[in-house]
């Protein structure tokens, strides 16, 4: 446990920074290219390399949460395609990054289309990389342990309604306040 996170947790809080730097450093360099501005160019190159950083390091959390998940034969095959997904993608942004390093930030013009395009190619790999993410929490609550998905579903099952409160007239906040009901055995609460 680091910071008080278990690893999944860690992950989720590690893999949304990166993913946004690295997608913003290809939009930087594309409008530096575009525009013929060099600054645009350096915040790309800046932010490839936090990108790249954060990245990796996302990566090695998944890589603790991948162990630490309960999980099944369906969250057990998505894991393996998103960590693959992750890995190329990550790939393909050291490769550039390493190769702009190398050339000292001065590719020819054929090598710099060439990294452009393998850039473009990373941003359509984090997308899938975040699509098959979603997937695994959104559709098989991967990082939900069974004790509380089951406490959750015990307590979905026993209802909870929301009454139209804009009906009732605006001087009227009892009456809102009423129209509000929480299920039994639910602690009391506001909206």
């Amino acid at each position: 446990m680091l910071a008080g996170y278990d690893a999944p947790r860690l992950h989720a809080m590690l893999n949304d920074l990166p993913a946004a730097l690295l997608v913003v450093a290809v939009l930087f360099d594309l409008a530096g290219w575009l525009l013929k501005r060099e600054s645009l160019r350096w915040a790309g190159l800046w932010t490839l390399w936090a990108g790249v950083l954060g990245g990796w390091a996302a990566v090695i959390a998944g890589e603790l949460a991948e162990d630490a998940l309960e999980h099944g034969e369906a969250i057990h095959d998505l894991m393996e395609q998103h960590e693959t997904q992750a890995l190329v993608t990550m790939g393909i942004f050291t490769v550039v990054l390493a190769w702009k390093l190398y050339r000292r930030f001065n590719l020819p013009p054929v090598e710099e289309w060439a990294a452009r395009a393998l850039s473009v190619f990373g941003v359509v790999g984090i997308f899938w990389v975040g699509a098959i993410g979603g997937k695994l929490m959104f559709e098989h609550a991967a990082g939900i342990p069974s004790a509380v998905m089951q406490a959750e579903l015990e307590n979905r099952g026993a209802g909870h309604e929301h009454e139209d409160t804009m009906a009732a007239p605006a001087d009227s906040g009892e009456a809102a306040k009423q129209a509000h009901v929480d299920p039994p055995g639910a602690k009391p609460h506001t909206h």
